[in-house]
């Protein structure tokens, strides 16, 4: 077969797999940053979509919370000045409990973001020369035809970066002259009482006309599933090498996306795909399959590294305790659960499966 088109090595798809334990008791205030699964949110600080898949026993214990848990988050039309404002940068930018992310493809427009409280901008070359900024070149991989993009990062929490400062009015003078896009963008505040203010017209984000969305779950039983046996501690410690190897790790993260799709192919029994098109097979790993209903859960709209890490610590605490060991199946040890979500601009994301004896495995996938 003629080789008609090639990809650049550039563009190659890297997928990064890890295990992990957790410790006994986590607060969920104070989780390490550098520990996986948390040092994976917050990696990926935007994600569109976030899927969690679960048996159907567990489930049942975790719905009430998430049904009902309120989260929203604001759509508006900003510039890059109206971020630096004064009002607007002491109540959003400067606390570090906001997330801010405007509209624009990674490699071809202008955009920004905030996050933590650090300023990201991302523009051409063009109008990095005109801003005057300081700033680093974004890689592009070698393609041809392409233009240069460069980012200029500042951190609006330092003392410098204040009304008056050189360097803080150099930036916001860039964004009046240079960078005036209006650009949509969505928001994301940690306030608890963040949407109920925006209703009263309270906030500062109130001056912009935001429309408020609330992340709703939706949920999809899927019935009949086949499942390959894990038993966490055999699994990880007894035979690591069951999924270890490059080929069970990615078998098991295929099954797992197939999950994710609601596919026909991972359900017993399923005639609708003929078997001479696909002929795809749920991975046993030498401990045989069995049958099983699941169900998943579906968020979709601008979601944050803490309403992940919220969701899991819920869900996770309730597949290790003792109401879990009783409503699910007879040996506790094989209660798990798997989570994944899309970053925005569709080359980057995640997924990971936790054991309720604290055992994490992660993938991590860069486009």
């Amino acid at each position: 077969m003629l080789d008609l088109h090639k990809p650049p090595p550039s563009t190659d798809t890297k997928t990064y797999f890890s295990h992990s334990a957790l410790p006994a008791y986590i607060d969920a205030l104070h989780t390490s940053a550098k520990k996986k699964p948390f040092a994976t949110f917050l990696a990926h600080p935007h994600s569109h979509t976030l899927d969690l898949v679960l048996p159907a026993e567990l489930w049942e214990l975790v719905e009430a919370h998430l049904a009902a848990r309120d989260a929203v988050y604001a759509r508006a039309c900003m510039t890059l000045a109206n971020v630096l404002d004064e009002p607007f940068a002491d109540a959003y930018a400067r606390t570090g409990r906001t997330s801010l992310l405007s509209e624009g493809r990674a490699d071809a427009n202008m955009r920004f973001q905030v996050d933590d409280g650090v300023l990201r901008i991302d523009m051409h070359r063009s109008a990095y020369e005109r801003a005057g900024l300081v700033g680093v070149p974004l890689a592009d991989g070698g393609k041809k035809h392409a233009s240069a993009r460069w980012r200029v990062e500042c951190d609006l929490k330092l003392a410098s970066m204040r009304a008056g400062n050189k360097g803080f009015e150099r930036l916001r003078w860039a964004a009046r002259e240079v960078l005036t896009d209006s650009l949509a963008v969505v928001f994301c505040s940690a306030n608890p009482g963040f949407a109920e203010s925006v209703r009263d017209g309270r906030e500062v984000l109130s001056l912009h006309a935001p429309r408020l969305v609330r992340l709703q779950p939706n949920v999809a039983a899927l019935r009949g599933v086949v499942v390959p046996r894990l038993d966490a501690p055999s699994a990880l410690h007894g035979q690591g090498e069951a999924l270890y190897g490059q080929g069970e790790a990615l078998a098991l993260l295929e099954w797992l996306d197939l999950l994710s799709l609601g596919s026909a192919r991972v359900r017993a029994g399923s005639a609708e795909v003929d078997g001479h098109l696909c002929r795809y097979d749920v991975p046993d790993f030498g401990r045989g399959v069995e049958t099983r209903d699941l169900v998943r859960v579906r968020w979709r709209g601008f979601i944050t590294p803490a309403f992940i890490k919220d969701v899991f610590l819920h869900v996770w605490a309730a597949a290790k305790g003792p109401r879990a060991a009783t409503a699910g199946p007879a040996d506790h040890a094989d209660a798990w659960f798997s989570m994944s979500a899309q970053a925005f601009g569709g080359n980057n994301g995640w997924s990971l499966m936790q054991f309720a004896n604290r055992e994490t495995l992660v993938w991590e996938v860069e486009g």
